[in-house]
């Protein structure tokens, strides 16, 4: 079993870092997890949307060299399906069991992922409808894959 974590742009801010890493080593009690990142492009502001378009074409280019191809693909994206963590829970048990023991989760930069990213995905999530800078989305999607693990492995974490 194991996770990949991949992201555009990377963590500058110390207690994002700390996050990362307190839930990282708690979920090493559960399975691997890996974390690839690229540079997100350089952006006007005040671009058009064409400009967007290409932004997220570079990064989507980008991003598709380095996810892993056999794993299960799940795209953090705001049209996906919204899911309780009782339900994330279960997603996540269902894919290990029965279609792929690696699941990459992707995270868009400032403009979101492209097309191309999002085509190529198994399973497209939301996490809300508001929009989160995409540094402390690490931190609330491992916080969330750890309490997927804690779910799924009948143990108590507050509610």
């Amino acid at each position: 079993m194991k996770i990949n974590i991949i992201s555009v742009g990377n963590i500058k801010e110390k207690y994002l870092k700390d996050a990362i890493a307190e839930y990282t080593k708690r979920l090493s009690k559960y399975t691997k997890i890996e974390f690839y990142s690229i540079n997100d492009e350089p952006i006007n502001d005040n671009p058009s949307k064409k400009d967007e378009e290409i932004i997220k074409n570079k990064e989507g280019e980008k991003l598709l060299k380095i996810i892993p191809s056999n794993s299960f693909k799940v795209v953090l994206d705001l049209k996906g399906e919204m899911l309780t963590s009782p339900e994330l829970a279960s997603k996540m048990n269902d894919i290990f069991t029965y279609q792929n023991s690696n699941i990459s989760f992707i995270i868009g930069g400032s403009l979101g992922l492209s097309d191309n990213v999002l085509n190529q995905a198994d399973y497209h999530l939301c996490f809300s409808k508001m929009t989160f800078p995409h540094q402390l989305m690490q931190v609330i999607l491992l916080e969330q894959i750890y309490r997927a693990f804690k779910i799924n492995n009948n143990e108590v974490y507050h509610k």
